[in-house]
């Protein structure tokens, strides 16, 4: 029999990048009473990745849950880039309504409507909230019927066009009704996703089901599967099957080791989870996402959206100049080989495969290999970078020699601009 969860909320943050969703969740986080009142809390501290803190925009979506008025609502946070907004894709099947970030000075922007179309094709009710009312160029009126006309031309029904508007100062940490009234705390966002976002809903005596979105690493504990109860109960020591949408061969016994809700920015171990509750699975070593945990007597896969595949291919080899071993720590390409097939722990859409040569492919979205060529040079590996190639949709493939931008692997914008100046082929 079908029943409602009502005291849990799933809802995730989303809008175009640098519109304040992270900082906003710091102060969901901050006025739930998550941290003490002496704590010292960093800025963005949802923004945990070395280069996501130094860039200022979220990379890889984060889950994190707080109590209003004895209901838990667990939120993701999600990327704002539209080159991360695979992460975005994925996540959405975990919540029941999404609250859109949107500027009060740049207005929609073009990731608003991305990752509001995605929102809307799932038919999730949306709570648009108008952040960054307190600058002096703010102008919430206008920005307000900016995204009735975004939500117009993506078709959104009558009740996701009759949705709530929220306008906010996340900086400020306030939020009202009405822009001519002031607010002094988030008191009406948290009433508003209480009473608009719609409660989970499934069969706890059904057979069980839970959707792996997001995938996590720990060193301790291995890959850590991050999905929704859909239907029944998990528990710990409790034997699922896996399946997969996209596999229809694949059906895997395996057993709960562990098993984890979100509290604040923690997770805490629970012995057994059921309908709505969003969850972090470990033990199992080749976890993935789109995988369906069911009950072993009812294999039953939930549909999901494949994961694109990448459409960048880099090599990464070696430091080979003639300044080669003066700088870096890990200079060896057996040291390169292990980092780069480290991060296939936690970046699902990344591919790596060796070469006849010490030479590794990486393959990715542009901003991500730059991302990817930062961070293993943060932990003190000294690499060099030949060329990357771009495949387009219909199979073609366009390559850019490296040399040909000065200190290419930083200058993005270069290559992109160089990209547009060769011939395909």
């Amino acid at each position: 029999m079908v029943q409602t969860r009502d005291d849990i909320r799933n809802i995730a943050i989303i809008a175009h990048v640098d519109h304040g969703k992270t900082t906003l969740v710091d102060e969901l986080l901050k006025q739930s009473g998550v941290f003490r009142e002496n704590q010292e809390v960093a800025e963005r501290v949802m923004d945990s990745n070395d280069i996501e803190r130094e860039r200022g925009i979220t990379i890889l979506s984060k889950n994190t849950a707080v109590t209003y008025k004895n209901t838990k609502i667990n939120i993701i946070d999600t990327p704002g880039h539209a080159d991360f907004g695979g992460e975005v894709e994925r996540v959405l099947k975990m919540v029941n309504g999404v609250v859109l970030v949107v500027d009060a000075f740049e207005g929609t922007m073009p990731q608003t409507k991305f990752v509001l179309k995605k929102a809307l094709e799932l038919k999730l009710p949306v709570i648009v909230c108008i952040n960054k009312i307190d600058r002096p160029e703010a102008r919430p009126a206008e920005v307000v019927d900016e995204v009735l006309e975004l939500f117009i031309d993506l078709e959104a029904s009558e009740e996701q066009l009759d949705c709530p508007f929220i306008y906010a100062s996340a900086k400020a940490g306030t939020a009202t009704l009405d822009p001519d009234t002031p607010g002094t705390d988030m008191v009406p966002l948290f009433e508003t996703i209480i009473n608009y976002i719609p409660a989970p809903t499934g069969d706890p005596d059904a057979g069980t089901q839970v959707l792996i979105s997001t995938i996590d690493y720990n060193e301790y504990v291995g890959r850590i599967g991050i999905g929704k109860v859909d239907n029944g109960t998990i528990a710990v020591n409790g034997e699922v099957v896996i399946v997969n949408h996209h596999e229809p061969d694949l059906c895997k016994k395996v057993k709960i080791s562990k098993l984890y809700e979100f509290d604040g920015l923690k997770r805490v171990e629970v012995d057994k989870a059921t309908i709505g509750s969003i969850v972090a699975i470990s033990g199992i070593a080749d976890i993935k996402i789109g995988d369906t945990l069911c009950s072993v007597d009812d294999p039953k896969p939930i549909p999901f959206q494949k994961i694109t595949e990448p459409t960048i291919a880099m090599n990464f080899m070696v430091n080979d100049s003639p300044l080669a071993g003066l700088e870096g720590k890990y200079v060896t390409s057996r040291h390169l080989r292990d980092r780069l097939f480290r991060e296939l722990n936690t970046d699902v859409s990344l591919r790596v495969e060796e070469t006849e040569s010490t030479d590794v492919y990486f393959y990715k979205d542009i901003v991500s290999v730059s991302t990817a060529s930062e961070t293993v040079e943060v932990l003190g590996f000294k690499i060099d970078y030949e060329y990357f190639k771009l495949t387009t949709a219909g199979g073609t493939a366009l390559s850019v020699s490296l040399r040909d931008v000065d200190n290419a692997q930083r200058s993005i914008n270069a290559m992109r601009a160089l990209l547009k100046t060769k011939k395909q082929g």
